[in-house]
């Protein structure tokens, strides 16, 4: 299904038992005619919404919606939205939004919803995934990819909907049990606003022209596949080589979303044949050419806002456990009791030497684990960099430390991110720098 007009949709920002917000501006809300502004709380009493300030109190069952006047001038700010979930970089801020926003009852707690017309929104995705002052042409790349991925996801959810269908993500046999996350979880808004979807931190973080001018050159344009909106994808560096969709989430092939080389040729010197543990071993702790492989300050700034630049090392990486940390971190992020950890063991390795499925033997259980983010998940307190890794024993019958050699930093698939801001930095135009990750793809103006 394509739009052949902008489409509003939902962004949920906060789901907590109680909400703060600050309306700048007048609000008006269906069914009242004051107009609303200032501090507000909002939490559940007797299975109600109660919104109240120092003078004003507004109530209803499932859902309030305040409507600002003017959409663009006025606003209204969030305390205390938890930004990075899960993630190393977990932490609160308070953010500030335009158009219109709901607060809808979820069982026993509040979600605050952003509803937005999608150029507008995308404004703020790339200046909350990107620095704002990046270079236009990454600017635009961006702008492109997180519109077709949005457009993909609604559409999809749409059907899912309209079939009563629900996503299978869980694979549980005797000695395996894989999983995968995408957006199974967001029923009430089409997407959420932190990095399991995209980032979206309101116009907070847009500091620069640059960023409205690259979603306005690019208005409606798409990645398009056989007539299709492509599922676009995108994570902060691949580590030389993209990962393939299916190798990350469900078991079907995107051909826009195949394992591409981060340069213009194949490295020398390496097998890209990671079924052979020799050849990941080579590539993970080796430095081949990539445009990912940088170092350059002024081109990480662009990509990388304040709270990523807490990490370095995300081309190669290294990470050290003793047994104790490592046999009470997978005891506790899995639930399962291995014992003390004998041996962590690839069993499936993908396009980019990221590991689909990990054997983790203990002394009192062996289990075979996946898909990648799952992974990272149990084998950090919160996400590891990336399941592209190497595992280094040290000790003889029961291992006293392990050491895991990695490679990038995220899924892999689709665009890299630091790549693209090279490839930018290179000269190279927004067109040529999509059409160098996604293979099989062409752009395409919708609306």
């Amino acid at each position: 299904m394509i739009p052949r007009e902008e489409p509003l949709i939902s962004v949920g920002i906060l789901t907590d038992s109680k909400i703060k917000f600050e309306l700048y501006g007048d609000f008006s809300v269906a069914g009242s005619k004051e107009n609303f502004s200032g501090v507000f709380t909002a939490e559940l009493k007797d299975d109600s919404i109660v919104c109240k300030s120092a003078h004003r109190r507004i109530e209803s069952l499932n859902e309030i919606e305040f409507i600002p006047s003017d959409p663009v001038s006025e606003s209204f700010l969030i305390r205390d939205v938890v930004i990075g979930k899960k993630f190393h970089w977990e932490r609160k801020e308070k953010q500030r939004f335009i158009y219109s926003l709901s607060l809808v009852k979820d069982g026993k707690q509040i979600i605050a919803i952003n509803r937005i017309p999608l150029e507008r929104y995308l404004t703020s995705v790339i200046s909350s995934e990107m620095n704002a002052k990046s270079s236009i042409e990454l600017l635009k790349a961006q702008a492109v990819i997180a519109r077709s991925w949005i457009l993909t996801q609604i559409f999809r959810s749409k059907g899912l909907k309209d079939n009563n269908e629900t996503l299978k993500t869980t694979v549980e046999l005797k000695d395996e049990l894989i999983k995968w996350y995408d957006r199974e979880d967001h029923k009430l808004y089409d997407v959420c606003a932190d990095d399991h979807c995209q980032r979206f931190q309101g116009v907070t973080k847009i500091i620069s022209d640059s960023a409205y001018t690259a979603v306005e050159q690019t208005n409606g344009i798409v990645l398009l596949s056989s007539g299709n909106i492509c599922d676009a994808r995108y994570s902060k560096c691949c580590g030389g080589v993209t990962e393939s969709f299916e190798n990350v989430w469900e078991t079907v092939k995107h051909p826009y979303l195949a394992s591409v080389v981060d340069y213009k040729y194949a490295p020398e010197n390496y097998n890209l044949d990671f079924s052979d543990e020799e050849n990941s071993k080579q590539w993970i702790t080796g430095v081949p050419t990539a445009y990912c492989n940088t170092s350059d300050d002024k081109i990480l700034s662009h990509i990388l806002v304040d709270y990523d630049k807490e990490t370095k090392d995300f081309f190669r990486w290294t990470v050290e456990y003793s047994q104790v940390e490592i046999s009470a971190l997978i005891k506790e992020k899995s639930n399962i009791d291995f014992g003390e950890i004998l041996d962590l063991v690839p069993v499936e390795r993908g396009s980019s030497a990221r590991l689909v499925k990990l054997k983790i033997i203990g002394t009192q259980k062996t289990l075979i684990v996946g898909k990648e983010l799952e992974i990272r998940r149990i084998l950090s307190s919160s996400h590891l960099y990336s399941s592209a890794f190497i595992v280094k024993k040290i000790g003889k019958q029961i291992p006293e430390k392990f050491i895991l050699y990695g490679a990038g930093w995220g899924h892999g698939v689709g665009l890299c991110q630091i790549g693209a801001a090279v490839m930018a930095e290179k000269g190279f135009n927004f067109d040529e720098i999509l059409l160098h990750y996604f293979s099989n793809s062409e752009l395409k103006k919708i609306y």
